[in-house]
């Protein structure tokens, strides 16, 4: 049993808003040109999950790139700073998502999601501004100050949701030291904030195919604690569906209820029954 109770659940919403991220900056190029203005190269900026420090550690490692798999630029790396409640997006806590099971017999249902801001901080590292404002205008335009994404984060419950994206501020760095020798490192940071959701676990459960209310109507001279005087009725509600498949709100047509599957196109049976001797009854 995990926290509260619950079985073990894990949903990996975090990790898709965590990719989702990633990859809107999965195809971005920096081109080069000579003093002709002709393209003489176009580099793909590679992208990967980490904080920038631990690739400038790479690139310091190595500033003549003498190593084979020396690291190097531009390149972009990014990773999640904090996450924090967001009550401005606070949803009924107490409103059920469903869904129908995979055997369609069964209801799947979760409470509606609660809302976080992911803080994300993107490291853009050049090694000139060239490279660096083109990149730039590759990103910052889409951001006004949001670009929104549909995902569906739960897959088994079938809804979308939409994520926006905000971009909060641009800082540049120039990580340029010591002598003529020491490799230049000029570093934006991108401050995101994804604007998405965590949710708990999905529960199964059968579903209802018939419901009885029984109740009882007071005489006009029964006295407030008097139970039993007066006719009592009795509701049953079924579902409703013709051999054929067409829906019916007649019983004594329908198939037995137990047969009929969730995702039928039903009807809605409604039977109700009179007594008057006082007696209660449960089945009918």
């Amino acid at each position: 049993m995990s926290l509260f109770g619950n079985d073990f659940f894990y949903n990996g919403v975090l990790r898709k808003h965590i990719i989702m991220f990633g990859n809107m900056f999965n195809d971005i190029y920096v081109k080069r040109y000579d003093s002709a203005g002709v393209e003489k190269q176009s580099i793909k900026v590679p992208i990967a999950y980490g904080p920038k420090e631990k690739f400038l550690v790479r690139l310091n490692a190595d500033p003549s790139l003498s190593k084979e798999f020396a690291m190097s630029l531009p390149a972009l790396s990014f990773e999640m700073t904090d996450i924090s409640y967001d009550s401005t997006r606070t949803l009924n806590k107490t409103i059920r998502n469903t869904a129908i099971g995979a055997d369609s017999d069964t209801l799947r249902s979760q409470f509606t999601p609660i809302p976080y801001n992911i803080n994300i901080s993107l490291y853009g590292m050049f090694d000139g501004n060239e490279d660096a404002i083109q990149v730039v205008e590759q990103i910052v335009p889409y951001f006004r100050p949001e670009w929104t994404h549909s995902m569906k984060l739960i897959p088994s419950m079938g809804e979308y949701y939409d994520i926006p994206t905000q971009l909060n501020d641009l800082s540049i760095e120039d990580a340029y030291e010591a002598d003529f020798q020491t490799r230049r490192a000029i570093i934006y940071t991108f401050n995101f904030t994804v604007k998405g959701y965590l949710f708990g676990p999905v529960s199964n459960k059968g579903v209802i195919k018939r419901t009885v209310l029984d109740f009882t109507i007071p005489s006009a001279n029964a006295s407030m604690t008097t139970t039993d005087e007066g006719p009592q009725k009795k509701v049953i509600i079924t579902p409703g569906l013709l051999a054929n498949g067409s829906p019916t709100s007649n019983s004594s047509a329908s198939v037995a209820a137990n047969t009929i599957s969730s995702n039928s196109n039903y009807g809605i049976s409604i039977d109700s029954f009179d007594y008057f001797d006082g007696v209660e009854r449960h089945n009918h």
